[in-house]
């Protein structure tokens, strides 16, 4: 039986982190309205500062530290996978537009097929 696990924040700093972390998020699109008589090096300096705070104070709770692990393990096992070849590569991609093709005109043809049953002979719309 499987059980679901449901993470949460247990910690008040890490609760009061995530709490800033969203508050600078907020702050760094205000800003961004709030300094358009300024000109857009103003406007973009303000987003893009407030979007680095946010994200420097996330990453440095528990929630951003489990991320970041996620992420290195995610990177780890990529670099496990054995990639195809290019001719093999090629290959594959060259069946998978076959087998579309294929499925296209299959499905097309039925189409047809089903529209000519019911509108030319049993409707007689035609």
């Amino acid at each position: 039986m499987a059980t679901s696990e449901v993470e949460t924040v247990h910690s008040g700093a890490d609760k009061a982190k995530l709490g800033v972390a969203v508050l600078l998020l907020a702050g760094a699109f205000v800003a961004y309205f709030m300094l358009a008589p300024q000109g857009g090096y103003a406007q973009w300096g303000g987003l893009l500062v407030g979007l680095a705070a946010a994200i420097a104070v996330f990453l440095s709770s528990e929630s951003g530290r489990q991320l970041l692990a996620f992420g290195r393990d995610s990177w780890r096992e990529v670099k496990k996978v054995v990639w195809p070849a290019r001719k093999e590569a090629i290959q594959m991609t060259a069946y998978v537009f076959a087998f579309v093709f294929v499925m296209g005109l299959f499905l097309w043809l039925t189409d047809k097929t089903v529209e000519w049953v019911f509108y030319d002979l049993i409707l007689g719309w035609r």
